[in-house]
């Protein structure tokens, strides 16, 4: 704790100076970094101008959608990506760095001809008067809470609301515009219902529901697997229980519903029922809950397409979309099933006293999910900056809500708009100067599975084939907000889809109050009232701070010369899975091909870790007054994470394509899974199917380094 505060105290509280460079630290932990880097085309896109048509009016006639003219072509800096997660205050708050964009102006910034684009000659401030400036002006007296009374994605309070902050953002001189999207999701039966039926008893009609899930009915044995982990199902088959065509009975937490669902469809189960367990969730027995069981993120039924209107993409849907049945029940229901299971005892350490069921506990499960198409909308704001315009940083909020929605969204939506307002009037009236663009972004469709924040990224993000796409997902801010970084991300987390599908540099945190999260969250529970209770009403001290917090992070990260990044945090990361799945190829080397050895792998993480250090000396010795030195070493720095994406799997087929911090058979995660799999026989072991997963993983990583070398002469390959 002393070495974070002392980490985090450098950062914010740094001495004055005209300028910064960063002196990257040496040492490496060993936790799962959740601090991602990006570096992304440049793009042309033509914003139209301000006006009524901004607003999100809906004519009655669709027209087939246009998409803003954009191209990806080389050189542009893509920054951070925090998708903050205050569990008390703001639901999801995610700032990331985008795309290049000549024709984005903006009144609150200068001409060209007021500033010395070339030579950086611009009076910028001290970082200190930076933070001074932010303190002032975010605070609990200018905070306004905005709001609406139902703001699920795509219903006129959603609209009514994503109005409310464009008009804001008009307020505060920022250039304005959204992007409207066409999306399908499923939603509860409109007109029948869902229900389960435990052995000859009532009928129960759960009102929640969780949107992707299968539809049909499901009889089988119901099967406590505790919270659905791969450890928990673990546990059972290491009891020799047969989990095929059992309903499992999980409890919330710990794990996204999806990853639940998944679990259990690896392990041939024919439904899950998922219930919140008083001890985690004290929200009372009847208290339903929401969510989504989509693998993955954004439509699933335009997966690697944007979802605009009318766009002729195949008819494709995701992998990520489970065969079995998923639906969530109350505290009430998933306790009175709990008490009439028979079969064996649970395992040690289950935290409970019930037994895991056997085969005369059968249940019926029956899902009616309808799948429904809505229009939905992005709202974007924009300070240009001063030096390096065609970099930003973008700081983004959900706004939708599964009901009230107060700390899932309304409190984000607020803070995002209030450090709009204070940035705006720091540049207008205070002298500022970002070096960098600012985009503020209000996304729809976040309960779904981050649809919209997901749908931009494919439609302005993802450019295949194009030379100039340079993108990273990396741990190379970690120091930047080192004491933040203490949990590894979860795929529910809206950060996940900008770290492992686009390789956005993502950041997650939250308020705890003791040793609990805010229960409220996927409820209709979630509600002013709640929120002040668990805070004792100190919700708007507690926003202050994060916005605060995350404004420091964007703030600095638009201010200095050169980025705060730490080239070297992935040396560790790499190195202990090259370690481990090197280790396992020696030891059991007659389950594999002869002429195969880890020492390749060895080598390619020898690369990257030589390469980084060579960067680490140039930007310890380079001019920070000559600014196209300062761009081309922001331009390597930020090449890092490209083919950390494998190129060797489809984003329709392994949307989380990281192979360091994503999921699927192409993760080094994977590999050590793989040779597991051999050493124990198992059906799905294949050798000579792992010997391709580890020469492309291998050269994913000597790619990496390659491009973080940048000139050609300079590649450290020693194959």
């Amino acid at each position: 704790m002393d070495q974070a505060r002392s980490a985090i105290s450098q950062i914010f509280n740094s001495e004055p100076h005209s300028y910064t460079r960063f002196n990257l630290p040496d040492n490496m932990e060993g936790d799962t970094s959740q601090v991602e880097m990006i570096q992304s085309s440049d793009m042309n896109e033509e914003v139209g101008e301000n006006g009524d048509e901004d607003h999100l009016s809906h004519k009655s006639n669709r027209k087939p959608h246009v998409a803003q003219n954009f191209e990806c072509t080389t050189k542009n800096l893509c920054f951070m990506a925090a998708t903050i997660v205050f569990t008390f205050v703001i639901g999801y708050l995610t700032g990331y760095l985008v795309h290049k964009n000549k024709d984005l102006n903006c009144s609150c910034a200068p001409s060209e001809d007021d500033v010395t684009h070339q030579t950086g000659a611009v009076p910028f401030m001290d970082w200190d008067d930076v933070k001074k400036l932010l303190g002032d002006k975010l605070n609990t007296s200018n905070l306004e809470i905005l709001s609406s009374s139902n703001h699920r994605a795509g219903s006129p309070g959603d609209e009514d609301l994503g109005n409310k902050v464009i008009t804001k953002f008009k307020e505060y001189g920022m250039k304005t515009w959204t992007d409207e999207y066409f999306v399908k999701v499923q939603d509860p039966p409109a007109s029948g219902y869902n229900r389960i039926v435990f052995k000859n008893g009532p009928e129960e009609r759960p009102t929640g529901f969780l949107s992707y899930s299968a539809s049909g009915t499901a009889r089988g044995a119901v099967l406590y697997a505790r919270y659905g982990q791969e450890k928990d199902l673990k546990q059972l088959k290491d009891m020799n229980i047969d989990m095929n065509g059992r309903v499992m009975l999980v409890r919330a937490g710990r794990i996204s519903f999806a990853e639940k669902v998944a679990n259990a469809a690896k392990v041939n189960a024919s439904a899950v029922l998922i219930y919140p367990d008083p001890i985690d969730y004290p929200i009372g027995n009847d208290t339903s809950l929401f969510g989504h069981v989509h693998m993955g993120s954004g439509d699933p039924y335009t997966p690697g397409f944007p979802s605009f209107n009318y766009t002729q993409f195949p008819p494709v849907q995701s992998s990520g979309l489970p065969n079995i049945l998923a639906q969530t029940i109350t505290t009430g229901m998933g306790t009175k099933i709990l008490r009439q299971l028979g079969g064996r005892a649970q395992p040690d350490g289950w935290e409970s006293i019930n037994r895991l069921g056997d085969e005369s506990d059968v249940i019926t499960v029956e899902v009616n999910n309808v799948l429904t198409e809505k229009r939905i909308n992005n709202v974007f704001g924009v300070i240009k900056g001063f030096v390096d315009a065609d970099r930003y940083v973008v700081i983004g909020a959900q706004r939708d809500a599964w009901g009230p929605g107060f700390a899932a969204s309304t409190v984000g939506t607020s803070v995002l708009v209030e450090l709009a307002r204070s940035i705006s009037d720091m540049v207008e009236n205070d002298g500022f100067k970002p070096r960098r663009s600012i985009v503020f972004a209000s996304w729809s469709a976040g309960e779904y599975g981050s649809v919209g924040a997901t749908e931009w990224l494919e439609g302005f993000f993802f450019c295949p084939g194009q030379d100039g796409f340079k993108v990273a997902a990396s741990p190379l801010l970690h120091s930047l907000i080192q004491n933040t970084l203490k949990e590894p991300l979860r795929m529910d987390s809206a950060a996940y889809p900008f770290l492992a599908f686009s390789g956005i540099p993502s950041v997650a945190f939250r308020f705890h109050s003791g040793s609990s999260d805010y229960p409220y969250f996927g409820t209709t529970l979630d509600t002013q009232q709640n929120l002040n209770s668990v805070t004792a009403s100190q919700v708007p001290q507690l926003a202050v701070r994060a916005g605060q917090f995350a404004g420091h992070i964007a703030l600095r990260l638009v201010h200095d010369h050169l980025l705060q990044m730490d080239l070297k945090k992935y040396n560790q990361l790499i190195r202990s899975h090259v370690v481990q799945i090197n280790m396992r190829v020696k030891l059991q080397p007659q389950l594999l091909p002869k002429t195969l050895t880890g020492q390749w792998l060895v080598m390619a993480s020898g690369s990257y870790n030589r390469v980084s250090s060579i960067l680490t000396a140039d930007i310890q010795n380079s001019d920070l007054e000559n600014m196209e030195t300062c761009r081309m070493i922001n331009d390597r720095v930020m090449t890092v994470e490209r083919n950390f994406l494998s190129p060797y799997v489809s984003p329709i087929d392994s949307p989380f394509r990281h192979i360091l911090l994503g999921s699927g058979p192409h993760t080094l995660k994977a590999l050590s899974s793989d040779l597991d799999a051999l050493k124990t026989a198992s059906p799905e072991a294949n050798a000579e199917l792992f010997r391709n997963k580890l020469a492309q993983a291998t050269w994913t990583i000597q790619a990496c380094a390659n491009s973080l070398a940048g000139d050609i002469w300079s590649l450290d390959n020693e194959f």
